[in-house]
């Protein structure tokens, strides 16, 4: 799509109605009217549903103020020539023209009958890229969505207008990121479906330093945040960015649509986002086994108990090669379904999970072979409330197929605790923790109070837990290092002995508050 000038369509005469505002959109302008469309759903939407309204309207605004942009250029390119305009080879997607925009903005009655027969006639007229991809909202729902209240929504996405002029796809995607954060913040706990802290995610595409051309996965994509904080960092680098391959799946029919309009939204046309649950059925395969890629970045849901225990047992993709997860946690399917699907040469992950994975007793097992096989690269620590509304801790855990030689054997401990900012309720990374954090992982090697590195069998001799504490700030010396007292030897065993049963006693309150919530 060439930036242009846009062509304002032309409202039915009867209307009499506002031209949209032409020109250039600034950040906060941008701001300011994609949250005012989710104020005028206040009051009537839960604030966790605004986001299967919002989301569509803007997408659709925006293909058909881009169409529009795209004849314009047309016309002027063949002398006016109309014919030539509606050919297909000029637009990247198809508009109907009883599905514009202007034509559903016209509508007074059943207006959100006629807003979903558009919707679904977009999708129809683009079956390779759209279909679906408006989600599954209720628009006919007068209960929720009045007449006068979907005609004020789409005169007010009608007051600017979306082209690539005036608001290039960079900067939509960026106001796209921050409308998502919006309503996260707004949510409450529905939040973390569809979203992750932004600033952990820039951390692990720092670890990973995705490169062009490669494949990047993320087996349970929410909105795509992560998928496309790896072209950012790209783009930001001045690299190429277009033949990165972008992999998502999703179960949430609403969220994995936006995850598609997002990856639009933001310009980018190499990418395959499918919906369906991961665990039980995996849409991402070749042959007999899964697809392998070169990068994957994850947040898997935590602990959840509402899955396949035997038939992940028997798993005929052999995503079960560490061991079976306990029924009430499929962190460990999450972790076996992303390793099997590294590319056995280039494959490297980063993953974001509670600290229990490090160290919980009924994963001791599946721990102690995940060690032995080579594949944990890094174990970071991060400070609490970094998992959206949610006081938890969490770490980053690195794994890595092929090693380099002077990794092998050896797993990085980072206690990034302290590594964290907090404002106004809410915790995040500045520039100067995550620069701090991959320096750290870069040079692999010891600080005193922050990295240490042990060996695979320094981390088996403890009976394969990875907690962090155990390894840094002095708790423990390398092997052939140093030799160590019995004084520290006492100290180590001391907390040893203290973490387990703090361990136990942790998991137990909180497998009796998980029960309560459900």
């Amino acid at each position: 799509m060439i930036p242009s000038r846009d062509k304002v369509a032309t409202h039915q005469a009867q209307l009499p109605v506002e031209e949209p505002a032409s020109g250039r959109i600034t950040q906060q302008q941008l701001e300011s009217y994609l949250w005012g469309a989710a104020v005028l759903l206040r009051g009537t939407i839960d604030a966790g549903d605004y986001k299967q309204f919002i989301f569509p309207l803007l997408f659709y605004k925006r293909l058909c103020d881009v169409h529009d942009e795209e004849t314009a250029i047309a016309l002027a390119e063949s002398g006016g020539d109309t014919d030539f305009a509606a050919f297909p080879e000029n637009h990247r997607f198809q508009i109907p023209t009883e599905a514009h925009w202007r034509v559903i903005r016209g509508v007074a009655k059943d207006v959100g009958s006629a807003l979903q027969v558009a919707l679904r006639t977009i999708e129809t007229a683009n079956p390779e890229q759209l279909y679906g991809i408006f989600g599954d909202a209720q628009w006919t729902n007068r209960d929720r969505l009045s007449d006068p209240l979907l005609r004020d929504l789409i005169e007010h996405f009608s007051s600017l207008d979306l082209t690539i002029a005036n608001l290039p796809e960079d900067e939509l995607g960026n106001g796209y990121e921050y409308l998502i954060k919006k309503f996260a913040d707004d949510s409450g706990h529905t939040a973390a479906e569809f979203y992750t802290n932004r600033t952990v995610v820039h951390l692990m595409t720092e670890l990973l330093e995705p490169q062009p051309g490669e494949s990047i996965y993320d087996p349970t994509c929410g909105s795509g945040g992560m998928l496309l904080s790896a072209v950012a960092r790209l783009r930001s680098q001045g690299l190429e960015w277009r033949n990165v391959r972008l992999y998502g799946q999703e179960r949430n029919l609403m969220t994995s649509s936006i995850a598609r309009m997002n990856c639009f939204l933001h310009g980018i046309e190499n990418f395959r986002i499918v919906r369906g649950d991961t665990l039980s059925s995996p849409l991402f395969v070749e042959g007999d086994r899964l697809r392998q890629f070169d990068v994957v970045l994850a947040n898997p849901p935590y602990s959840i108990k509402q899955w396949d225990k035997a038939a992940f047992a028997a798993d005929p993709w052999g995503r079960n090669f560490l061991g079976t997860p306990p029924q009430g946690r499929a962190d460990y399917a999450f972790l076996q379904h992303i390793l099997t699907s590294l590319d056995p040469v280039t494959g490297r992950c980063a993953i974001l999970f509670p600290h229990g994975v490090l160290f919980r007793q009924e994963e001791a097992a599946m721990r102690r072979r995940l060690i032995e096989a080579d594949l944990v690269e890094c174990v970071i620590g991060l400070g609490p409330n970094l998992f959206y509304n949610s006081p938890m801790e969490a770490c980053v855990v690195i794994c890595r197929t092929a090693k380099s030689e002077e990794r092998r054997g050896k797993i990085l401990f980072i206690n990034a605790v302290d590594e964290v900012t907090r404002e106004r309720a809410q915790s995040f990374l500045t520039d100067e923790h995550i620069e701090r954090i991959a320096g750290a992982y870069r040079a692999f090697r010891d600080e005193a109070g922050f990295a240490a590195v042990a060996t695979n069998t320094d981390c088996l001799e403890r009976g394969g837990s990875l907690s962090i504490p155990l390894y840094v700030n002095g708790v423990t010396v390398n092997s052939g290092e140093n030799g160590g007292s019995d004084e520290s030897d006492d100290l180590a065993g001391a907390l040893e002995a203290w973490l387990d049963g703090s361990r136990d006693l942790h998991v137990t309150l909180r497998g009796l508050l998980e029960e309560q919530r459900l």
